[in-house]
């Protein structure tokens, strides 16, 4: 039996990285052209160019993306949508990249669906990372079919060349995404309350019965609202005791979203903040939004952000909660 012959797509490891243009998606620099290359300075980056948009690679795109989003300080994730079109893919790839709620930095390539003619893709690959450090090559995946199998391979070299000496498993990875009904259920294993005592119903008089019943039925609702949260069933609406609150207008809510962004540099964490203190500048209201999307921001820890927009965005917190 004769063997497939190999399929190649981009540069092969050991090549050097050359520039090549994007448009970004979302952040500060929305719709505006960079290159990657550049940006990125010769710090470990994975490049995840997507050929096809197709459900069958969302798996191991998300995957890709958590691990880029633990080992931030580690390695770059940039995601790069091809398109033949380059307006109508923009529409349709804001459309993806709203509905998938990616963490990395996102951009289409403006070369169509080619993509940069310096990294010699292939369109027969749905999906193909580059992964380079010092701007030279350090591995390359050309996958047709990409699916979940590739996973272990792929985090295996995204760990060597960032050198993760530790990586995460790929079900460790699967069970933190946002939305996953098994990362769900750990976090509400934490925040768990402690369970109903039967011991101390009081059931030796017709009050104590009465109360010990209405207990048992609260018990039963919120047990049935955690299971319906911890499903992903829709409408269910667990109550959150947490502090703050999510900013209600839209370009502050927009604003906060853009900070703690963790592929965000110190120079971008500092831009936004310049931006969020000019546009509260004066309102009462929109200070007190910001008071508040903060205190709940912050209050997750290195969940969100990056060491540096923590650091400020807790020194900004700070000033708001001054007289």
């Amino acid at each position: 039996m004769v063997a497939a012959d190999p399929i190649f797509s981009g540069p092969q490891p050991g090549e050097k990285t050359t520039g090549f243009k994007v448009i970004d998606l979302g952040g500060t620099g929305d719709g505006m052209e960079r290159d990657p290359i550049h940006d990125n300075a010769g710090a470990p980056t994975v490049f995840v160019f997507v050929h096809t948009v197709e459900r069958s690679l969302l798996p191991l795109l998300r995957v890709v993306e958590q691990y880029g989003v633990e080992r931030r300080e580690g390695i770059r994730t940039e995601i790069v949508f091809l398109a033949a079109d380059r307006r109508e893919g923009e529409q349709r790839m804001r459309a993806v990249n709203g509905s998938l709620k990616l963490r990395a930095r996102v951009g289409l390539s403006p070369d169509g669906a080619e993509g940069p003619g310096n990294f010699g893709l292939n369109k027969e690959c749905l999906m193909t990372l580059v992964m380079a450090k010092d701007n030279v090559v350090t591995a390359n995946f050309a996958l047709v079919q990409p699916g979940i199998a590739d996973a272990p391979k792929v985090i295996a070299a995204l760990a060597k060349t960032c050198g993760d000496a530790e990586p995460p498993t790929v079900e460790a990875l699967t069970a933190k995404l946002p939305g996953n009904a098994r990362g769900r259920g750990e976090m509400m294993e934490k925040a768990k309350r402690p369970p109903l005592d039967l011991a101390k119903l009081d059931v030796g008089s017709e009050e104590g019965l009465r109360n010990s019943v209405a207990a048992l039925k609260a018990e039963v609702e919120t047990l049935r609202r955690e299971l319906a949260a911890a499903r992903g069933e829709p409408g269910a609406k667990p109550k959150e005791d947490f502090p703050g609150a999510v900013p209600t207008d839209a370009k502050l809510n927009g604003l906060l979203r853009q900070f703690i962004r963790p592929t965000n540099d110190d120079a971008t964490a500092d831009r936004v903040l310049t931006e969020v203190k000019a546009h509260i500048e004066g309102n009462a209201d929109l200070k007190k939004q910001a008071l508040d999307g903060w205190t709940r921001v912050l209050h997750f820890g290195d969940t969100y952000g990056t060491p540096y927009s923590r650091k400020i965005g807790q020194e900004f917190l700070d000033g708001l909660k001054k007289p």
